[in-house]
């Protein structure tokens, strides 16, 4: 027998391997609430109503309108589209279909060009595999026969993903099948297809395998799904309203910049209304700076690359920094970031502890290598100036600068309509530099301002610099 904790507290006893769904069919007899639940959290983690209970643990429903059961209900469809795309395309080999905060996605290997116009194609199939009600059914399998049987299919990637399984001791892995398809998957799904919910394909792009630009480059089908018609409805209306204010459309319309291939992507050109626009911001930033005790600085767009190789930039940085250029015999680099120079400022001269805090402000542009497929309008570029700053302080002075600090960006922010933030507190690293001491009274003040500040906040542990 186990012992199962339910919602409602209850612990009652089962016999061992009895499924979750038997236990919550049992629990909700009675009950009028609609709809039933499509999945189940077993200790906090999802699972799927199929799952046998063979140990104590706790045990609750997932419904389809929760985050759980969304994230369930997109990776069920993606497997639904897979299917899909295999009775369409047989050649086609696939990659990886996850859900994603909005939806799903998944790459696919396939001598076929893809476009929008396959789309309702591809949905029509799903459509007849949804009405089918076949269910969703797991395996484990051997992981050695699992990759045998990847590398005879010809899918070398998920012969990649079962060795990487393997190279890590895994000595099974788990499939799921719906139908005459069976992909290698962790899960969980939802029981049938029947409960698979609204959906709709949204757009078809490409995506190397793995994020690597070295590897193959893959098509990629997006799509999203919701527990309900009327759900979907009013995702797409909303997705329907931003298109409307999609900042790269009105930039367009209202004549405020524009990115020139021949200058290169990622680079903005800014248009005299947007100079305009961006002249009053700057402006506004400038004086509000030096009414709260700010001096401003300026530093050059490029440096010798040893500068950034002595702050440590270079080794965990590398990938995201333009390619540096030889000048007189020596390497220079084009800046990621603004905070060497600052450090050089500071190093120029000997400083009496009453000339603390020290509070230096720049808009400082910097360039960094964004890889072409997340480069995104003014949201993801190449070339951007940022409203950056560092604080030469006392520890003594520590609370008082970082209060005012979190004060000063809640006003800037503020003044430009934000009003809804996500905080998180990053705590000490692994590898840190600095006294024990001084880390501790630094979160402590940090955590102190947080709270004067009435922020609500998480905790990234570990992720301080």
């Amino acid at each position: 027998m186990v012992n199962i904790r339910l919602p409602d507290g209850q612990v009652k006893q089962y016999p061992t391997g009895t499924i979750a769904a038997e236990i919550l069919a049992e629990d909700r007899s009675g009950a009028q609430e609609t709809p039933n639940p499509i999945g189940a959290k077993i200790d906090g983690a999802p699972a799927d109503l199929a799952q046998a209970i063979n140990a104590d643990c706790s045990l609750e429903p997932i419904f389809p309108d929760s985050e759980d059961g969304l994230a369930m209900i997109r990776h069920s469809v993606s497997h639904v589209m897979a299917a899909a795309v295999l009775q369409l395309w047989p050649d086609a080999k696939l990659a990886i279909g996850p859900a994603i905060s909005d939806g799903f996605y998944y790459d696919i290997d396939l001598e076929h060009r893809l476009t929008e116009d396959d789309l309702p194609k591809i949905t029509a199939a799903m459509k007849k595999i949804k009405k089918k009600r076949l269910p969703f059914e797991r395996a484990d399998v051997p992981a050695a026969q699992a990759l045998s049987e990847a590398q005879a299919s010809g899918n070398a990637y998920k012969a990649e993903m079962i060795q990487d399984l393997l190279a890590a001791g895994a000595e099974t892995v788990s499939t799921y099948t719906c139908g005459e398809f069976t992909d290698l998957c962790r899960g969980p799904h939802v029981p049938r297809t029947k409960v698979i919910g609204a959906f709709k394909l949204m757009s078809v792009a490409g995506a190397y395998w793995r994020g690597d630009e070295h590897n193959q480059m893959l098509q990629r089908i997006y799509g999203t799904a919701f527990a309900t018609r009327e759900q979907l409805d009013a995702h797409l209306h909303m997705l329907e309203e931003a298109k409307k204010r999609d900042h790269r459309r009105l930039a367009k319309e209202l004549d405020l910049y524009s990115i020139d291939e021949i200058v290169g992507p990622g680079l903005v050109l800014w248009h005299p209304k947007g100079g305009r626009i961006r002249t009053i911001m700057e402006t506004f930033w400038r004086q509000a700076h030096y009414d709260n005790g700010y001096e401003i600085v300026y530093t050059p767009h490029i440096g010798q690359l040893q500068l950034w190789d002595r702050s440590g930039h270079t080794d965990f940085y590398r990938d995201n920094m333009y390619a540096p250029m030889e000048i007189d015999e020596r390497q220079y680099q084009i800046r990621p970031m603004n905070c060497p120079f600052h450090i050089q400022i500071y190093k120029n001269k000997k400083h009496s502890y009453r000339a603390f805090p020290m509070r230096w402000a720049e808009l400082g542009t910097v360039y960094r290598y964004e890889k072409p497929g997340v480069l995104h309008g003014l949201l993801r570029v190449r070339g951007f100036t940022q409203d950056d700053a560092h604080i030469f302080c006392r520890i003594d002075q520590l609370d008082a600068e970082i209060q005012t600090v979190v004060d000063f960006t809640l006003y800037i922010l503020r003044t430009f309509g934000f009003d809804e933030f996500d905080v998180a507190l990053s705590t000490q690293p692994e590898k840190f530099v600095g006294k024990q001491e001084n880390w501790d009274k630094s979160t402590e003040a940090l955590e102190r301002a947080l709270a004067n500040s009435d922020l609500a906040y998480t905790v990234d542990e570990g992720g301080g610099a």
